[in-house]
This record gives structure tokens, sequence and C-alpha cells, in this order.
């Protein structure tokens, strides 16, 4: 493994931005893999647009650890497709987040949080438990591409992220590129994406999106808010148990 301890995130980041800002998706994951190895996630929804980059990641390793946030919110056919999506792919290491029992039990007992504050309800359900996982891992891939707007207009191809580098390898990629990677790859496309959802969360705040509109607008509609959490930085020290270890 290439990675030298030595060399802080921060200053790591930016050298291999600066190499892979315009390199293939496939380059970007191998770099990833080769400085990383065993310590390199990949982070995915099995959402809308999630079978680019799984593929992508398989060209290069079929046991990159998957991470999938499975937040007990999700709709049924997200669970079906990263069930039928994993297998038709080869991967080998999928492993499904879920919230605490007891972060659930303190902060969310009735199962309504996101009713009365979708950012606690994001916290304790898609945060804290890929935090958790985050800890075993020093480098994590994501699906995140500047045209989906918002934050993500000036996403760097490599980051540094709450003491962790983090490989954006789509962050070039527009829905062109995406739907003609996944035409020629004939990949199978998310059964929600056809009933007018281009980008696809826990199912009390994702809608179907209208013609014109952004790619995330089914996104919390109606709110501010237009990312979970999970790739906002966090304070030095930020808590990251609301409950216990159960």
């Amino acid at each position: 493994m290439a990675y030298d301890t030595l060399d802080r995130p921060k200053s790591l980041a930016a050298r291999l931005d600066a190499e892979l800002r315009h390199a293939h998706p496939t380059s970007v994951i191998a770099a990833a893999l080769e400085q990383f190895g065993d310590k390199l996630a990949l982070v995915s929804s099995f959402g809308a647009e999630s079978a680019v980059l799984l593929h992508l990641a398989a060209q290069v390793s079929k046991d990159i650890p998957v991470l999938f946030l499975e937040t007990g919110m999700l709709f049924g056919q997200t669970l079906d497709y990263r069930k039928n999506l994993a297998a038709h792919l080869g991967l080998n290491d999928v492993r499904d987040l879920r919230p605490h029992y007891q972060d659930l039990a303190t902060a969310d007992p009735k199962n309504d949080l996101w009713k009365r504050d979708t950012d606690a309800c994001c916290h304790i359900r898609k945060v804290l438990p890929l935090d958790r996982a985050l800890v075993d891992f020093d480098g994590w891939i994501t699906g995140r591409k500047r045209f989906h707007g918002g934050d993500r207009l000036s996403l760097p191809v490599v980051e540094q992220a709450d003491g962790k580098v983090k490989f954006n390898p789509l962050a070039n990629w527009g829905k062109a590129e995406l739907d003609a990677y996944a035409a020629e790859h004939e990949l199978p496309a998310h059964p929600l994406v056809a009933q007018g959802f281009p980008s696809i969360g826990c199912w009390p705040c994702t809608q179907p999106v209208e013609e014109g509109e952004d790619v995330r607008a089914g996104r919390w509609k109606g709110l501010e808010k237009t990312e979970c959490g999970i790739h906002v930085a966090r304070a030095p020290g930020a808590v990251v148990n609301l409950g216990g270890d159960i």
C-alpha cells in the first residue's frame, strides 16, 4: 500500500487531485485503491445513478467494501435493487449500515422525527452509522457529481474531509456520460427512475421531479436542505454516538 501516514490527508488529497482531476473514473478508483488498499471503502445509496459507479469500481476490484446506509426508511424498491445489483455486479463485500437501536429509541421512538427535524433524522440514520463505519477506513469513494448543482458545483475529484481522503471519481461526468455508460454496459436501472425519481433517498423525503427541475429537486422538497449530512464537514471531536453501542 502506497499510503504514507506521514503524508497528511490534506496534502495527500491536494496532490492526488492535481494528478487525477482529468482522469477517467476507473483511473481514480485504481489510484485510490493503490493508495489505501484495505483501508478504502465505497459509499453507495444504490440509488438512481449508483449502478455506474459500482460497475466502474467492480472493474478495478470486486472486493472494495461497499457501505450502504440502510436507514429503515428506504423504498422497498431500493432494498430489492441493492440485493439484485450487488449480485449482478459480483460485489463481494456490501455492508448494510443501520442506525443503533438506542439512538432511535432516544431520538425517534415514534419514527416520525422526519416530520419535525429532517437534519436530526438524517443524523441518527445516516451520519452516525457512516461515521462509525468509516473509523476503519482512511479513504472513501462517493458518487457525487458537479452537475447535481448546489454545493456540488465546485466538487474536486479528490478532497480531504474529517481527516480522511475522499474520492469523487464521477465529479467531471454529466448525465449524458452516465446514461451512455449505463447503456453501453446494459446496467439495470433503479425501478423508481421510470416513475420520475432521478434521485432517490428515504421515502418520506423523496418526491418525483417535474420536467425541467434539478435532478435533486425531489429531495427534501420545499426545504432549504440539499444534503443529508454525510458530506458536510463536522467539527473536530464531534460526538458520533447519541445512545450506546447496541
